[in-house]
């Protein structure tokens, strides 16, 4: 009854802790569009700075309260060398894609890794795929498309470029979380995770941006371009604000709900940010829901309830099973 109670209780708070980070992470593409549409500032010089951001916010925290936290064992450095790289690819190709498809169709292009992560979640983690959580995933992704409008086909007007970058941010939001879930087995904290990979993460941006003749889309041309923004306080400031608040907060929760969630329940948690991003627009931009949205919305949340109740009830059963099975054993 314990382990039952146990097991149950921290389903219960991954899925608190997911949705928490879900409605975090849901300001974090309208921050970006504001950036790239205000200042132009190159996708992937703005990823530079918020992954360095996110280091520099956390290490002083860290240092002073808990320095444990920037300890990492040396059998997992190469582990988290990779998370940075896999972090550094996906924040490239995601304010990339926001840049270029606009909040809405990059919201659903993204979102592409619910698909991902459970496919490669259960052939590199043997984490669990069945018709269920099949059905959530279809029942999620459709939200997804109704609440940011991707039934209007003005708003599909990109180039191959945007719609390739957008499905590929998808991937790379996939292996965040395939390398979040491989970092809790390991015993790694979750924000421990989170400072070294965003910090290893930025080293890469910065080489990235540093690649001779802009080779890369949305880099910058020359070295000074890293100072794109030069003396707009303003634009420092919500840049700042971009990586101190819902980059650590959002992210940050979301590592923590992989150490309590297969990476792929917890990856289709998040896809409730578009029905964040769609209120929160309701209420600071007098943006209107119509009948669409809403229904949207209620399918994403109905997937997202469906697959708690089935996955509380799948680990009711196969904890209850052993039990049922000593207790109908033969007794000499």
């Amino acid at each position: 009854m314990g382990v039952s109670t146990s097991n149950h209780s921290n389903l219960t708070r991954g899925y608190a802790i997911a949705l928490v980070s879900a409605a975090i992470l849901s300001t974090t593409g309208i921050i970006i569009r504001y950036l790239t549409q205000t200042y132009q500032i190159p996708p992937l010089v703005l990823a530079c700075w918020r992954d360095g951001f996110v280091a520099l916010t956390l290490l002083p925290v860290f240092g002073l309260l808990r320095p444990l936290l920037l300890r990492v064992e040396r059998q997992n450095l190469l582990h988290v060398a990779l998370h940075g790289l896999v972090v550094a690819v996906f924040n490239a190709l995601w304010t990339l894609s926001v840049a270029l498809n606009g909040a809405a169709i990059a919201t659903v292009l993204v979102y592409c890794s619910t698909a991902f992560t459970a496919l490669l979640g259960w052939w590199l983690l043997k984490e669990r795929l069945d018709r269920v959580k099949l059905l959530a995933i279809a029942f999620c992704l459709a939200g997804c498309v109704l609440v940011s409008g991707a039934l209007d086909t003005t708003a599909w007007r990109t180039n191959l470029v945007g719609i390739l970058t957008g499905v590929l941010s998808g991937l790379g939001y996939a292996g965040y979380s395939l390398m979040g879930r491989s970092a809790s087995q390991r015993g790694l904290n979750p924000w421990t995770t989170l400072f070294y990979s965003f910090g290893i993460a930025a080293m890469f941006l910065l080489l990235f941006n540093l690649l001779p003749g802009g080779f890369l889309p949305g880099a910058a041309a020359h070295p000074a371009d890293l100072f794109w923004l030069g003396n707009a306080l303003a634009g420092w400031g919500m840049l700042f604000l971009l990586a101190a608040g819902p980059t650590v907060a959002g992210f940050g929760l979301y590592n923590v709900s992989l150490s309590h969630l297969p990476s792929s329940v917890a990856n289709l948690i998040l896809t409730v940010e578009p029905v964040f991003t769609a209120v929160i627009a309701y209420f600071l931009l007098g943006e209107y829901l119509n009948g669409e949205q809403i229904g949207g919305g209620l399918m994403i949340l109905a997937g997202v309830v469906f697959l708690r109740v089935y996955e509380g009830w799948w680990t009711s059963q196969t904890l209850s099973t052993p039990q049922r099975n000593i207790e109908a054993a033969p007794t000499e």
